[in-house]
């Protein structure tokens, strides 16, 4: 049986009873799972003698792109990669792109290549294709992604590891599994696009979860997030996801990112999904810290990769 503790404070609701236990939701804090992977990340650069080294690509003036590359320039810049920022118009030609991202394939202290989404004009598949599989820490190419579905060494996106590591968290906080794995048998359900689940969609495979892509338009919807042990949703329409459309005891992990006035908020309607799930990622402190420390760790894992391999 399930049902909410009554709340007089005004806050919102963070405890339920599961079989007559309270239970806390547990609000993941991605800001402090990510200064940790941070600073193992600084401490790692600081014993390396050659430094790391991460290219941008920025096209346009669109805010986000450029508050978010600002956001790894510092998260770079604090843990002693060096940073390089190629700044282009929204009508930059596509193949002049394409040229500076084999100037950069070419260079050795570039161990890392980004291009920053969504490109305004140009085309993101042809410049994708462009980086080298070793240097792209982003994790978008058809190589890396290739690899990832065999089973193979591959840089994985940075935003699908920044989410498994929340639902690492999760499980870890609710109930530590045998042998520190995520723990089979389960199912997530993935509410967005085919791009931003694939990769998801082979981490899971790793841990024996069975893993389905939900459009957020989809008739039963509800029926089938109701049916998730991990529900996953990245759609950008605010308060889509509310406490009946949740499995009690699941773990959300909301990665939509909505400006409305002042403020972020996510797809999840927070107060009504705390009482239900066990463990929920905030909007914003979530899944955005864990994203760029993700990417971090790409980069020295991109590093690795070459050093191994030799000059490419």
């Amino acid at each position: 049986m399930v049902r909410s503790l009554n709340n007089t404070t005004g806050a919102s609701p963070r405890f339920i009873y599961h079989d007559s236990i309270a239970v806390m939701a547990i609000i993941l804090d991605g800001r402090a799972i990510a200064a940790r992977i941070r600073d193992k990340v600084k401490t790692r650069v600081e014993a390396m003698t050659v430094k790391p080294g991460l290219a941008v690509i920025l096209v346009g003036d669109d805010p986000a792109s450029h508050l978010y590359v600002s956001l790894k320039r510092k998260a770079c810049e604090e843990a002693g990669i060096r940073f390089e920022l190629f700044l282009y118009p929204s009508t930059e030609a596509t193949e002049s792109i394409m040229t500076q991202i084999e100037l950069l394939n070419q260079r050795e202290d570039v161990t890392g290549i980004l291009v920053q989404l969504p490109l305004p004009n140009q085309n993101t598949d042809q410049v994708i294709a462009a980086i080298h599989p070793n240097k792209d820490v982003d994790g978008f190419h058809r190589e890396n992604m290739r690899a990832l579905s065999e089973g193979r060494q591959s840089i994985v996106p940075a935003l699908a590891l920044g989410i498994m590591k929340l639902v690492d968290e999760a499980t870890h906080q609710i109930s530590p599994p045998a042998k520190g794995e995520l723990g089979g048998g389960r199912t997530a359900i993935v509410v967005g696009s085919a791009i931003f689940a694939e990769p998801l969609r082979y981490l899971f495979v790793e841990h024996k979860i069975t893993t389905e892509r939900v459009d957020s338009d989809d008739l039963e919807l509800k029926s089938k997030t109701k049916t998730a042990d991990v529900l996953i949703v990245a759609v950008g329409q605010p308060g889509l996801i509310t406490g009946e459309m949740i499995k009690s005891g699941a773990i959300v992990i909301d990665v939509g990112t909505t400006r409305i006035g002042d403020k972020t908020v996510g797809d999840v309607d927070r107060i009504s999904v705390l009482p239900i799930a066990s463990a929920l990622s905030p909007v914003p402190g979530g899944v955005g810290p864990m994203t760029v420390a993700m990417l971090m760790l790409n980069i020295l894992k991109a590093t690795g990769i070459q050093n191994v391999k030799g000059k490419m």
